[in-house]
């Protein structure tokens, strides 16, 4: 029997707000433990919740980038649950009435193009924080993040694979980093998502019982958690056996997930509007000023790299995939007006180190934009050869400072003195007349040999250009 996979995404992105969403507390990251709370946010009797007008218009520009319909009336909800975590006892969330319905997204996935509804986008108040003491019996509540705010973008079941899965929260993760609503980080839990993940009988119309998978702090571990759970599911399905719908975690050490606790509904949380707080309403001179100041999204800077910088589609999109990318980009062409040569260098050796320090982030980068771009101009001006630029960069990436002056001290400088290097080219040809007869056979790869001794003999800091001119033109005599 052949299934259908199905999958549908809850992700949470925070907002980069400095206050919580109903408080003046602190958001700031990494603060001693309950130190940014105060009687609101840990939900001392009495109190009262006043929204963060903020935060409204952050839900206003992730909606509007979504193509969802901004609700010009909407309320907030109590969902009501006991964990300690929850000082209030409930989550102020949004529930029937959320501020963005009814959006898509368009992503390519698998070579295909796929358009991903999204069900609503919701504000809410994040949750505490448990840490729990393996050296004894204990764990402790770390409040600081009680009250964070929070938009909920929640899809369609319409994800057909872990990949377009992947795919979506790249995407999702891009459009909230280029509104710059949110600062990205999946190891801070600034942006995680939840998946739901159920198989069907493929031509099935009913959807399959469903799981939730949680604790999935990046894209790779989400695609590997889904990958995982679909054959966990299938195998069950075809030993005849059920699914039970429950919420899972996922250990990214053991590679495998394990029950949390069986899975909730939405009357489980017994949701009716907040009293403490009034309806949000919206008016449309409001939507329209924040349309007006929206930034270039993903699409648009991709077509844009595509169309005035003649790359193509897969450059452009590797580009453009992270905001801080795009720029790193664009501030290098600023310096070194050439698009091709500038792409190939970060898609190669920029991208080759970020990959190999466990995803380092663009933004702490050693070589910046502008030094990278004179890096590249050093080649064009003939001061030196495309090889010696690469032993340049790796010492710019150790020390952060330019090119020229590492170029001086080292006395890197390309050699082009038609002489000098002449003087050698002869002295190579006499020393191999075997490969220069090879030559004159008609085996033209044996330049290269030639080419490569001249480069060993001047220390790789001849004139390739020159250096295969001069060869040609003694091999002629």
């Amino acid at each position: 029997m052949e299934f259908e996979i199905v999958i549908g995404l809850e992700v949470h992105a925070q907002m980069k707000t400095k206050s919580k969403i109903f408080c003046s507390c602190s958001t700031e990251f990494g603060k001693p433990p309950n130190s940014n709370t105060c009687p609101v946010c840990l939900g001392m009797p009495g109190v009262l919740p006043v929204l963060n007008r903020e935060v409204v218009e952050s839900a206003i520009k992730l909606g509007l980038a979504t193509h969802c319909q901004i609700k010009r009336r909407n309320v907030f909800a109590r969902k009501n649950y006991f964990y300690p975590d929850l000082p209030k006892g409930y989550q102020i969330s949004q529930f029937d009435l959320p501020i963005c319905e009814h959006g898509h997204l368009d992503l390519e996935a698998e070579g295909k193009a796929r358009r991903i509804g999204i069900t609503r986008i919701h504000m809410e108040e994040d949750a505490g924080k448990l840490i729990h003491d393996d050296r004894a019996i204990a764990s402790y509540v770390d409040l600081n993040r009680a009250g964070t705010p929070l938009l909920e973008i929640v899809s369609e079941p319409d994800i057909r694979s872990p990949q377009e899965a992947a795919a979506y929260l790249r995407k999702m993760h891009a459009i909230v980093t280029y509104l710059d609503i949110c600062d990205g980080n999946m190891q801070e839990g600034s942006f995680r998502c939840d998946a739901n993940i159920s198989l069907r009988p493929l031509g099935q119309e009913e959807l399959g019982t469903r799981t939730e998978l949680k604790n999935m702090n990046s894209f790779r571990n989400v695609e590997k958690a889904l990958e995982y759970e679909v054959r966990r599911q299938r195998d069950i399905l075809l030993d005849g056996g059920s699914i039970v719908q429950q919420t899972l975690l996922w250990d990214p050490d053991k590679q495998v997930t394990g029950a949390m606790r069986g899975k909730e509904e939405a009357h489980d949380y017994r949701y009716f509007p907040d009293p403490d707080l009034v309806p949000v309403v919206i008016d449309q001179p409001w939507i329209d000023g924040v349309e007006a100041n929206l930034p270039e999204l993903p699409d648009q800077r991709l077509a844009r790299f595509m169309d005035t910088m003649a790359l193509g589609r897969e450059e452009a999109a590797i580009l453009t995939s992270e905001r801080g990318l795009a720029d790193y980009f664009e501030a290098a062409l600023a310096e070194y007006d050439n698009p091709r040569k500038v792409a190939n260098w970060i898609m190669t050796e920029v991208m080759r180190v970020l990959k190999g320090e466990e995803g380092m982030a663009i933004a702490l980068f050693p070589v910046t934009p502008a030094n990278l771009g004179r890096l590249l101009a050093l080649v064009d001006q003939g001061l030196i050869s495309g090889k010696i630029a690469k032993t340049v960069f790796e010492e710019m990436i150790l020390g952060g400072r330019d090119g020229a002056t590492i170029v001086k001290e080292k006395n890197l400088l390309q050699v082009s003195d038609q002489g000098e290097i002449l003087t050698l080219v002869r002295e190579i040809l006499a020393a191999n007349p075997e490969q220069v007869q090879q030559f004159k056979e008609g085996k033209s790869k044996v330049m290269g040999f030639f080419v490569g001794q001249l480069m060993k003999a001047s220390k790789g800091k001849a004139n390739p250009q020159m250096a295969n001119e001069l060869f040609s033109q003694e091999l002629d005599k």
